[in-house]
């Protein structure tokens, strides 16, 4: 009887997490991402997201290719979200990566970390 309550308890908590975690598309949706990508980072990133854009040439370090789906797929949505949101510092990458969210709702940040997985890098987080 404990073992069949605590596999219960097992199997509900792994439900709760996969509900909440969901994906990136989920919780935005990447073409209004896209809108608000071009407006706020393709400064950086560029128009295809490899780091490129026109203010990379002035930044030490370049900013991330947010198209290699390799790298990306190891950054949970979560991650992305804190980066996005209170910039690179906060988690302990470049202080040149703006915050956003004084500029972005909340939304509008997971808007645009679905368009990343969707049209950006084509990937999503692998769990490792």
């Amino acid at each position: 009887m404990k073992k069949l309550l605590t596999t219960m308890l097992f199997s509900i908590a792994i439900i709760a997490v996969s509900a909440t975690i969901g994906s990136a598309e989920d919780k935005g949706d990447a073409a209004k991402g896209k809108a608000s990508y071009d407006s706020t980072c393709v400064a950086c990133h560029g128009a295809e997201g490899k780091g490129d854009g026109v203010a990379s040439a002035a930044l030490d370090p370049k900013p991330r290719d947010l198209s290699d789906g390799a790298y990306v797929s190891t950054i949970s949505n979560e991650r992305l979200y804190k980066v996005i949101s209170e910039g690179g510092a906060a988690v302990g990458l470049s202080p040149l990566m703006a915050a956003w969210s004084g500029v972005l709702s909340e939304q509008d940040i997971w808007n645009v970390i679905a368009y990343i997985r969707q049209d950006v890098c084509k990937c999503q987080y692998d769990g490792k």
